[in-house]
């Protein structure tokens, strides 16, 4: 029996819609309709990518200063995330999850970058939003041919 597929995805599909990167994982349809293809080493060093964009951009953003507090408040509201995924990617989550509930960032473990400190929550993450789809529309931009390869199954998948 095969182990269970690791997805970035976070059940927000916005390429049904018609968009060509989901604003949810920031992943390409292409990406999305061939991932079951993918070996896990690729879905993996993927979803490692994905991460380092979402570091990066909220990074311009927000700081995390608590990263406990920020992990027990993921727990407590029930907002999925994987124990390697650095706290800046899970942050992200969160603010997609909460922004219209959140009031008070440093209840989570989170300080705003000073550039952005009088946002409230849902404008913070409005802004990350469309930071994270420009730089995955680019990179799509940049790479058009980005159909992932078509695999032999996955050796460690043993039927």
């Amino acid at each position: 029996m095969c182990a269970r597929v690791a997805s970035p995805c976070v059940g927000l599909c916005s390429t049904t819609l018609g968009d060509p990167v989901c604003r949810g994982c920031q992943r390409t349809d292409d990406e999305i309709v061939g991932w079951m293809a993918l070996t896990a080493t690729q879905r993996d060093r993927r979803i490692a990518e994905l991460d380092a964009l979402r570091e990066r951009v909220a990074g311009r953003f927000l700081h995390v200063a608590d990263e406990a507090c920020l992990e027990a408040q993921l727990k407590r509201y029930r907002i999925r995330f994987r124990p390697e995924q650095p706290p800046l990617s899970r942050a992200v989550e969160l603010l997609r999850v909460g922004r219209d509930r959140i009031r008070e960032l440093h209840r989570y473990g989170l300080v705003p970058q000073q550039s952005v400190a009088g946002l409230s929550a849902a404008e913070l993450h409005a802004r990350l939003s469309e930071q994270l789809l420009d730089e995955a529309n680019e990179r799509r931009r940049i790479n058009p041919t980005q159909t992932p390869h078509r695999c032999l199954p996955d050796p460690e998948c043993r039927a």
